[in-house]
């Protein structure tokens, strides 16, 4: 695809089919064989980090010790946890935006791959994403935030902020690569200016780092009913009424709306 082609819903959701039953069967395999996985997702402001675990989840402090208000989410047996942001605040945002100190975020960097190195050697899957996007596409997810009724709420001062600085996070992510690139613990970066793209990207990759995790589906007895279906019966209450849907010509403007907005 060319530079600046996106593409479209229809060819996403078309290509997401093979891939979501992959996952399906990858998340099965973590539960019935008691692995734990842990993703993680780091990136821009507006980048897709949310919409990544969106794709997930629909398919299927201050402290002494700065990991310590993360463990507690790191996955059980047979869990799959993922992170939109994680301990790596500490090297991008907040080292960014001075809520950090410069000893603070170097001290991090410096214990961040024996922390990793414990997770791995505990036996965790675990993979590290950052999702890359130029600062010209950024401006458009954020205007399209600002100019969103429904997406407004994503807006923060950070991000306002954020913009005077796209070189700085630059700069804090090859720092933070540098320390934290690790053969136990390695970091994927993936193009996201093209989000359905990079989803896809990203999905394909961490289908094929984990083992072959398609499993013989266990036989059920499954007997016929002893009598006909039966219905719904209501007493106390009815259900509802149904929601109509407006004509398709209004739902076709409104979208139009939307989309030049």
């Amino acid at each position: 695809m060319s530079e600046r082609e996106r593409m479209s819903h229809e060819e996403y959701e078309e290509l997401l089919k093979p891939l979501g039953k992959e996952l399906s069967a990858m998340t099965r395999w973590v539960s019935e064989t008691k692995q734990r996985m842990i993703v993680l997702f780091e990136g821009r402001d507006a980048a897709g980090k949310g919409g990544s675990i969106d794709m997930f989840a629909r398919m299927r402090e201050r402290t002494q010790w700065y990991f310590q208000r993360y463990v507690e989410h790191l996955p059980a047996q047979g869990e799959i946890v993922l992170f939109d942001r994680s301990w790596y605040n500490r090297a991008g945002v907040e080292r960014v935006m001075g809520f950090c100190t410069v000893d603070q975020a170097q001290d991090f960097l410096n214990q961040v791959p024996q922390f990793e190195r414990h997770l791995v050697d505990d036996g965790m899957l675990f993979f590290k994403y950052w999702l890359c996007c130029d600062q010209d596409v950024q401006e458009e997810r954020f205007e399209n935030r600002l100019h969103n009724p429904i997406k407004r709420w994503k807006l923060s001062p950070v991000d306002i902020k954020a913009r005077e600085h796209y070189d700085d996070y630059t700069e804090a992510r090859e720092m933070m690569l540098s320390a934290t690139h690790t053969d136990l613990a390695p970091w994927t970066l993936v193009d996201f200016n093209d989000q359905a793209l990079g989803r896809l990207t990203l999905l394909r990759d961490l289908l094929d780092r984990v083992p072959d995790t398609e499993l013989p589906l266990a036989d059920i007895a499954w007997p016929p009913l002893s009598h006909e279906p039966l219905k719904e019966r209501y007493g106390v209450l009815q259900p509802i009424p149904l929601y109509v849907p407006p004509p398709e010509e209004e739902r076709k403007q409104k979208h139009r709306h939307r989309h030049e907005a």
